[in-house]
């Protein structure tokens, strides 16, 4: 269907009254501060502990308007016998916003997550070269960086918290493992020793308790049952010689010789 000729001009006049019969509001900046969105482009700031000085947001910058200087240091062996490394130390860390243009270039292409956007924007100056924001400023600007927004709960999982949470289950999932083996061997331990206890202990009788037998023992350490000596056995009965009845030894003094001597 063809548009009708002078629709566009209707809806035009349309959006015009509309907004002729709304009440006009100003803000009275200064004294009242606007109500900015969370990614307003307002200033750089620099977290300098995640730059490695790899110098790709200066290369990106279509106004090189960022101007990095380093040096490199030696890093001794962390284990006995190992290489040397090297490492970028960050010395300057300027952004010039004269002659920025706020297009965000840098803050997209940092791969370490150094530069972020803060939406504060009166750091105007009466000197040009007072715009040339050195690392101990930008870092001052890192205060005013709003949190990020939260993630959307029907989004994927990151893969950095997927791996992290994956590898702490299956920790878990092994001190679980290991903590049951313990509590298992500990269960045999046990159960061994209590069978060689009862093996070693003699069967009661039946109806009787080992707590009148333990109570004997101690009454028998403390007092001990008196010595019996063993009955003498009875002397053997000598039957009489009928010839030494008869027939009596004659009695022999000492004193005499034997026969045969004088």
């Amino acid at each position: 269907m063809a548009p009708i000729p002078g629709s566009g001009l209707a809806k035009g006049l349309a959006v015009t009254l509309r907004t002729m019969t709304k009440k006009t509001v100003t803000e009275q900046y200064p004294d009242t501060q606007p109500d900015l969105p969370p990614r307003t482009r307002g200033v750089i700031g620099l977290f300098e502990e995640n730059c490695t000085v790899c110098m790709l947001c200066a290369r990106e910058c279509p106004d090189w308007c960022i101007y990095i200087d380093s040096h490199k240091e030696t890093v001794p062996a962390v284990a006995p016998g190992g290489r040397e490394r090297s490492r970028n130390v960050l010395d300057r860390f300027a952004i010039d916003f004269s002659l920025c243009m706020y297009c965000g270039i840098c803050i997209e292409v940092c791969p370490f997550d150094a530069l972020f956007w803060s939406p504060e924007f009166e750091y105007a100056e009466t000197d040009i070269h007072e715009l040339t924001h050195e690392r101990d400023k930008l870092r001052e600007w890192m205060w005013t960086v709003p949190a990020p927004p939260a993630l959307d709960p029907a989004a994927e999982e990151p893969k950095e918290i997927a791996a992290a949470r994956k590898t702490a289950e299956k920790l878990a999932a092994t001190q679980a493992a290991q903590a049951a083996e313990a509590a298992e061997a500990a269960h045999a331990a046990q159960a061994a020793e209590v069978t060689r206890a009862g093996e070693s202990v003699e069967p009661t009788r039946a109806g009787e308790s080992a707590e009148p037998t333990q109570a004997a023992a101690v009454t028998e350490a403390t007092h001990p049952k008196p010595t019996q000596a063993p009955p003498a056995e009875p002397a053997e009965s000598v039957q009489p010689n009928p010839a030494e009845a008869t027939h009596p030894k004659p009695v022999v003094d000492p004193a005499d010789p034997p026969e045969g001597q004088s």
